[in-house]
C-alpha cells in the first residue's frame, strides 16, 4: 500500500504552478514572512523554507511535541512556538549576538 504522502506546492499570484517539496512530515501550522515560510509539524519540528525555491535555510529545530501553532514577532526578532502541552516556546532569530 502507498503511504500518504506530505506536500508544499509554490503557485504564483496568477496560479501558475512554479514547484513544490515533499515533506517528511504532517504540517499543523505556516506563517509566511517576509521571503521564508516558517512551518510547524505534528512530528514536534520547526522549519524555516525560501519562498521562492522551497529549500530549507536551516535544519529543522525539533521541538520533541507536536507544534499546535507558529507565530513570528512584527520585527521578525522571535518565532513563538505553542506545543501540544500547552508551552509556549520562543526561538531567537538571527546571529547567536544578535539574539
Amino acid at each position: 500500500s502507498m503511504q500518504d504522502k506530505n506536500a508544499l506546492h509554490l503557485y504564483s499570484v496568477n496560479g501558475k504552478y512554479l514547484g513544490s517539496e515533499t515533506l517528511k512530515e504532517e504540517v499543523s501550522d505556516m506563517c509566511v514572512t517576509g521571503e521564508y515560510i516558517v512551518m510547524g509539524s505534528l512530528q514536534g519540528f520547526l522549519s524555516i523554507r525560501d519562498l521562492y525555491s522551497l529549500s530549507l535555510s536551516i535544519s529543522p529545530l525539533a521541538m520533541r511535541l507536536p507544534i499546535h501553532c507558529i507565530s513570528v514577532t512584527k520585527e521578525y526578532s522571535h518565532i513563538l512556538v505553542g506545543l501540544e502541552d500547552g508551552k509556549l516556546i520562543i526561538v531567537g532569530v538571527g546571529k547567536p549576538a544578535e539574539v
